[in-house]
């Protein structure tokens, strides 16, 4: 039998000779987040002359996709994103690529079922080791779903992509039939600057932070306001944290760094292994990740579980959110019809959280905003009506947070929901959402002005 080196070597194109295998009328896969094959994204792009009607699928772009930018009318490429990236959100403003609705612990089941059809999948891994194995690194997600469904497999092979274990479905193997042809890329993967701490979004953490004990196990997202709260986690005296999370970002290294995040008290779940299921961040983070035995990836089917994230005691999530209305409805996604960002996870992690023992979920948003023009809007609305986007309905809205306060929206009737939410919003504003809240018939006489 042929070592894997052989093989490798039998297998082994430049990215120009590796998407020739790309007809029109294919589906293509770029994976999520930081699997994103750079070399042969540019490759096919240079083909756009010569295909036509070529979909290719992927989720939150960290760079500039050569598709769209090569192809800006879409003649030959169609860019389907399952996530948005501020560049992305870019992209679809302009007409040059298109969202697709859905709950990301489903994402992998829609390949499997045949509802998100590839033809050639184009994935970013490790470098190969001595027995002939990839690791796939930062992105877990739904990757071996999509792989299994594929009927072609490109690996584009990069040296920078830390090698991640995993619980399950975490590497592929040079043998596998599927693999057609293995890149090497002569890119380094791509980082996320760490967003800067705002003086909001020290507010906003300084509001959740008592709620926060020891041995609870947290999920962050990513942003001003994670990073606020965790540089006061790890300034604290709490100790024996534990990390599960739909997407690991430099909020948590400086956890780690700090000795908070143990998880040794995860008894029932992953004891003193930290999960999650991508992540993207800083140069620094993918290091510390490096073969880190404390840290695993897992599918998102996985770590989105409800029932997952309610069997871990002590479970607090934390997400943001664009809006809330006085009814306690998020949207996180959208304004208006504008898409932002995507569902993600926050709807199963509010379940999940809600449902754990000693469990807790925080929605987080900036009062107000001030657009382009100078001009200054509240982010807290009577209603919504402009075709918002609602992520998590009003039947389980959690604690919603802004820089005024922390309010639990749990067991309340629709006017003590407009009484707490209007005492969270900008001062500005307050007259205003009480007259739209009486308008509503959801304010009372004796209600807090």
């Amino acid at each position: 039998m042929k070592s894997v080196q052989e093989v490798y070597r039998e297998k082994l194109r430049t990215p120009e000779e590796a998407v020739r295998i790309v007809k029109s009328g294919d589906w293509v896969d770029y994976a999520h987040c930081c699997s994103f094959p750079i070399a042969l994204d540019e490759a096919l792009a240079k083909r756009k002359d010569e295909l036509t009607d070529v979909n290719v699928h992927n989720a939150i772009s960290m760079g500039p996709v050569a598709v769209v930018e090569e192809d800006p009318d879409n003649e030959a490429f169609t860019y389907n994103l399952w996530h948005c990236s501020a560049r992305d959100r870019k992209y679809i403003d302009q007409g040059k690529a298109f969202y697709v609705p859905m709950l990301f612990r489903n994402c992998g089941s829609y390949y499997l079922r045949g509802q998100a059809k590839v033809d050639v999948a184009m994935v970013t891994v490790t470098e190969m080791d001595r027995n002939g194995n990839f690791s796939y690194g930062l992105t877990n997600c739904c990757m071996q779903e999509m792989l299994d469904s594929a009927d072609v497999i490109i690996l584009e092979v990069n040296k920078t992509m830390p090698f991640i274990f995993g619980i399950a479905n975490d590497h592929i193997n040079i043998r596998e039939e599927k693999v057609k042809y293995v890149v090497e890329s002569p890119y380094e993967i791509y980082t996320v600057e760490n967003p800067k701490v705002s003086e909001s979004d020290r507010k906003i953490a300084a509001n959740i932070f008592p709620y926060l004990r020891d041995e609870m196990t947290l999920q962050l997202g990513i942003g001003g306001t994670p990073n606020a709260l965790g540089e006061l986690i790890a300034e604290s005296d709490l100790r024996d944290l534990g990390m599960h999370t739909e997407l690991m970002s430099d909020g948590y290294l400086a956890l780690y760094k700090a000795g908070k995040i143990t998880n040794r008290m995860k008894a029932d779940v992953n004891r003193r292994k930290g999960v999650f299921s991508i992540c993207n961040g800083s140069r620094e983070l993918y290091d510390f990740l490096d073969y880190n035995i404390d840290i695993c990836s897992a599918g998102m089917d996985y770590v989105n579980d409800p029932a997952v994230i309610s069997s871990i005691a002590n479970f607090v999530s934390i997400n943001s959110c664009i809006s809330a209305d006085l009814y306690g409805q998020v949207c996180a996604e959208a304004v208006g019809t504008r898409q932002i960002s995507g569902t993600g996870g926050q709807l199963d992690f509010v379940t999940g959280a809600y449902r754990s023992p000693g469990g807790m979920a925080f929605i987080t948003l900036k009062a107000a905003r001030t657009d382009k023009n100078g001009v200054k809007h509240s982010n807290i609305k009577g209603r919504f009506t402009e075709g918002d986007i609602i992520t998590t309905p009003r039947t389980q809205a959690p604690v919603i947070v802004t820089e005024y306060g922390a309010e639990d929206m749990n067991g309340l009737t629709t006017w003590e929901r407009a009484e707490k939410l209007i005492g969270l919003a900008d001062p500005d504003f307050r007259e205003d959402l009480i007259r739209e809240a009486e308008e509503q018939k959801v304010w009372r006489r004796s209600n807090k002005r």
